[in-house]
Parts: structure tokens; C-alpha cells; sequence
């Protein structure tokens, strides 16, 4: 499978003109991180106890069995879990037989701009340990090496490429980020006296936090920047002066809420070179020579790849 085309555009740069991170491959990552997170945790459950007559909840005295529960949650998500782990494995054997090495710094180097690129709305990070990240981040990689391996891209084209969008490679220090959101400032208080007295910050995040989208993952907000414009930002002040594992005073916020802010990890920011996102600065321009957006399920006949689903 080939995908050949050479670009000699002419390139010079109109500074007025910034091209944006691409969103594509981040699209296609963030729809995998979810389905992979599931499919670890539908492997957790199997080998507890296979026969499923275990009862795992029951309404009226009417027993639900573990069998019944696998059943439901592989109707609701088991395809698309088991489409992430084809697609892995399809990944893997691309990069065999390609001969495509994916680095610990270009792994690095994707993830700082994935999360440089995250605002307040995407919640798809928060799903993932470092673990699980870093191997989709990996599988994400071989597929855009092997689409773009036979593309030639002009070398200054590369160089204008970065220096119209450097800043996209000075990636500011980020801080993982928890909220609880009260409706008054007397609740703030009386949770923030839970936590002095020794409760744990997810647990009341899910118990008392009004902020929907965050109480069900224990209040997680993903990385906070200082730029940061879509979040309110008496929490994006707060959580740039907080250390490590600390959490603030209950803040008020710009609608009349009030907040707790806890930041649980800092990542430091840090500036990429020329040498350091050349390579990832090709792929991103030659990604954009293709005619349309490749899935790994394109290589799915190719790698001999197939599932009880039917066609892929």
C-alpha cells in the first residue's frame, strides 16, 4: 500500500497566516482513548468469574447476575472496545513489517501537544493512566508514519512550517486540575472542612460538585494552562499558584458559584527545537496531502485482520 505524492509548493510564509495544531490524528486518539479505557476494564471483570451466576446487584429481591451486567455492557460497548484492540494489534504489525521505530521523545512530544491543545470541554484524557496513553499515542504514530512514509515534503517548507507556528512547541507548564463547585459559599466551606478533616477530594467531587461534567470523574478538569480561555478564570489563577497535591479556599466564580481548586500534578512547561519536531512537523504537513482521513481499519485485509462483527 502506497501513498506517494511530492510537494515543491511555494512556501513563504505569511506570518499573518498561523496554521493550527492538526486535529485529525487528535480526533482519532480521543475517540480510541475511550473504547481502550472500557476494554481494560470489561478484561478486568471477565476472569473473576467466569460461569457469571455471581449476583452483582438485584432490585425487588430479583437478583442481577454478572452474566447478565457482561452481556449489557458488550451490547453497549464491546464493539467498539475490541475495534480498538484490532486496531492495535494491526498498528503493531504494520510497524513490523514497515520497519517504523516510534521513540520514548516522539511519544513525549505528542503527548505535551495533546494536552498544550485540551480545553475545558474534552474530558477524553482524564479516562487514561500514563500507560494506556502512551500506547495509543504509539499506535497513532506507526499509522501516520506508515501513511506518510512514501511523501516528500520540501525541507523549507519544514522550516517555514515552525517558525510561522513556534509557539505551538513552547509548551507552557500545565497543572492536572479537580474542582468542586458549590451553589453557596457556606457548602464551599462545609466541604472544605471535609477535606481538613481528612475526605478524600474525588469522593465529595462526586458527591456534592455541581459541575456535572467533572463530579463523575471525582472532579477532574484535565491540564490547566495559565492562557487558558475557556475556563473561568479565577480557576485557572487559582490552580497556576497552587503546589503539588494542594488544594485552594473556596474561590467565587464569574456566574455565582463557588469553587475548590485541587492540583494534583504539574507538568513543567517546556520548549521543543527545530531538530527536536522536524520529523513531527513532516508528518503533520504530509498529512495534509492526503486526499482523505486512513483508519487502521484500511490495513485491516492487508494484515489478514478480521472479528465476529463481520466486515470492519
Amino acid at each position: 500500500m502506497s501513498y506517494t505524492r511530492t510537494t515543491n509548493r511555494n512556501t513563504s510564509s505569511d506570518p499573518t497566516k498561523k496554521k493550527r495544531l492538526k486535529t485529525k490524528p487528535l480526533l482519532f486518539l480521543i475517540a480510541i482513548l475511550l473504547a481502550g479505557n472500557l476494554l481494560w476494564f470489561i478484561a478486568w471483570l471477565i476472569p473473576n468469574n467466569p460461569g457469571g451466576s455471581e449476583t452483582v446487584a438485584s432490585v425487588d429481591g430479583k437478583p442481577i447476575t454478572r452474566e447478565e451486567w457482561m452481556v449489557k455492557m458488550e451490547s453497549m460497548v464491546g464493539k467498539e472496545a475490541l475495534l480498538a484492540l484490532v486496531n492495535s494489534r494491526v498498528m503493531g504489525a504494520a510497524a513490523d513489517k514497515f520497519d517504523i521505530p516510534v521513540s520514548d521523545q516522539e511519544i513525549d512530544l505528542e503527548i505535551a501537544l495533546i494536552r498544550s491543545a485540551q480545553d475545558s470541554t474534552d474530558t477524553s484524557l482524564q479516562t487514561m493512566d500514563e500507560e494506556q496513553l502512551r500506547d495509543r499515542v504509539k499506535s497513532q504514530l506507526i499509522l501516520e508514519k506508515v501513511l506518510t512514509k512514501d511523501i516528500v515534503i520540501d525541507d523549507q517548507e519544514i522550516k517555514d512550517y515552525y517558525e510561522t507556528n513556534k509557539s505551538l512547541y513552547n509548551i507552557p507548564t500545565s497543572y492536572r486540575t479537580s474542582i468542586i463547585v458549590t451553589e453557596s459559599k457556606e457548602e464551599a466551606e462545609a466541604a472544605f472542612a471535609e477535606l481538613d478533616n481528612g475526605s478524600a477530594f474525588d469522593v465529595l467531587a462526586r458527591e456534592r460538585s455541581k459541575h456535572y461534567a467533572s463530579a463523575s470523574l471525582g472532579g477532574d478538569i484535565g491540564y490547566v494552562t495559565k492562557d487558558m480561555k475557556t475556563l473561568d478564570s479565577a480557576v485557572v489563577k487559582t490552580a497556576s499558584e497552587l503546589g503539588e497535591g494542594k488544594w485552594s479556599k473556596p474561590i467565587k466564580l464569574s456566574d455565582g458559584t463557588f469553587a475548590i481548586v485541587l492540583v494534583k500534578d504539574i507538568e513543567k512547561g517546556q520548549s521543543f527545537s527545530f531538530e527536536e519536531v522536524k520529523d513531527h512537523v513532516r508528518r503533520e504537513l504530509s498529512l495534509e496531502e492526503l486526499p482523505q482521513t486512513v483508519t487502521p481499519e484500511t490495513f485491516w485485509e492487508e494484515f489478514d485482520a478480521s472479528w465476529f462483527y463481520g466486515e470492519s
